[in-house]
């Protein structure tokens, strides 16, 4: 049974986030270097996101195409991406210490409360992919091919392109801090 903490992680979890960066841009010291490099991890964490949303479906199919043939929980490896490209970019280590205690704090809880959750609906379905994909980091190969391809309707219906207006957002104020903080 997933406990109440849990939960209350599951549904606390995009606000912390919100909170979480604002905090990052109050604080963040960027440079040339560290925007570039940045922004090249947290557009790949949004390239992963975007994937990942074009092959779930929601509580109705397990899904196992895609990213989810590497990775159990590629939208969270998408964010881990995001943040880990955000807080080079911010170009402040110890913001980083911030960003992996939300992670293992929010994340590694929310992503076990999940699978309790899938292990309800799919059963032994579950149980056979989750014995051949790893829960966050990917495996180096698809653990099995399926016909699925990326549906961009499932893109739109997800609202998934609010990461990328996000992302941009948030890169547009650490290029003005950048250029007026000189």
């Amino acid at each position: 049974m997933v406990s109440k903490n849990k939960r209350l992680l599951q549904r606390l979890r995009v606000p912390l986030g919100f909170v979480s960066a604002a905090i990052f841009l109050v604080f963040a010291r960027p440079v040339p270097l560290s925007l570039i490099i940045g922004a090249i991890v947290a557009v790949a964490g949004l390239l992963v996101r975007a994937w990942a949303s074009g092959h779930i479906r929601k509580n109705k199919n397990l899904a196992v195409s895609g990213p989810y043939a590497f990775t159990r929980n590629p939208l969270y490896l998408g964010s881990f991406l995001l943040g880990a490209g955000f807080c080079i970019a911010a170009g402040v280590w110890w913001l980083t210490l911030i960003f992996v205690a939300l992670l293992f704090g929010i994340y590694l809880p929310v992503m076990r409360a999940e699978a309790e959750d899938l292990t309800r609906l799919f059963g032994a379905d579950y149980q056979d992919y989750a014995g051949h994909v790893p829960l966050f980091f990917p495996r180096l190969s698809a653990w099995k091919k399926t016909g699925e391809k990326f549906d961009f309707q499932l893109y739109l219906q997800y609202r998934e392109y609010r990461a990328a207006l996000g992302l941009f957002s948030a890169l547009a104020i650490l290029i003005g801090k950048f250029l007026f903080l000189q």
